[in-house]
């Protein structure tokens, strides 16, 4: 039998209608402090080393490309999958990451370049809470702004400065000799160069794309197998 709504009071369909609303904005709300809130403890020298590097070749052509929104989306899917955090955990930290990105990239000099730090602090931060291990967050933050400064100003400094550097911070992270990731930085560092070169040629290619994932590629793969290989301490 159908119920005409003109039979229930205006006032109780409003009540009725609010009280839906209410219990479903209670659910969702519970749902967002229980993900935010829940521990995440999962190895940072767990991931597909190349799945990472079609990421980070993906992210780099969406921040090359001012391209925000999609730069976010696939830190957060790098986050999730590869790194475990719960889908709004992987939201707050990839919002992070992003605007610390971008907050660097409007920078001209070293004082404004300084002025992604508090986001790449809160950015490592929550790395270490959703991690297994520990690092010293400050550190890793401060060495992460260096070589994208060193990087950008790459005039000012030697190519061994760039790889220097880029080893610096995952040495930081794992606790590991920086040493041990200078393929994983050479490779890294060839791969941002080629496509500082090719951009300052005219335009960065398909091909040149795909030889940069490649670089990319050998370069995490490199990272994975110095993390997970034991070192025994001098």
């Amino acid at each position: 039998m159908q119920i005409n709504n003109t039979t229930i009071p205006a006032g109780q369909r409003f009540k009725t209608r609010w009280f839906i609303i209410g219990t479903l904005l209670a659910i969702i709300s519970g749902w967002v402090i229980y993900d935010l809130s829940r521990p995440a403890r999962a190895s940072l020298r767990e991931f597909d080393a190349r799945e990472v590097a079609r990421l980070e070749t993906a992210m780099w052509r969406s921040y090359y490309d001012k391209q925000r929104l999609v730069l976010f989306g696939q830190l957060a899917e790098l986050l999730r999958k590869q790194y475990r955090l719960p889908f709004m955990q992987a939201n707050v930290v990839a919002y992070h990451a992003a605007r610390a990105a971008f907050v660097f990239k409007a920078g001209k000099t070293r004082s404004e370049s300084e002025q992604a730090l508090p986001d790449l602090v809160k950015f490592y931060r929550a790395i270490q809470q959703a991690s297994s291990s520990t690092f010293d967050i400050e550190k890793a933050a401060k060495l992460e702004l260096e070589w994208w400064i060193i990087h950008r100003e790459r005039e000012q400094y030697s190519r061994t400065d760039l790889d220097r550097s880029l080893a610096e911070l995952p040495a930081a992270i794992y606790q590991i000799p920086g040493e041990k990731f200078s393929e994983h930085a050479k490779l890294c560092a060839e791969a941002r160069l080629l496509r500082d070169t090719k951009a300052a040629q005219g335009g960065v290619t398909a091909e040149d794309w795909q030889k940069i994932d490649e670089l990319l590629q050998a370069s995490w793969l490199s990272l994975w197998q110095t993390v997970n290989t034991k070192y025994t301490k001098n």
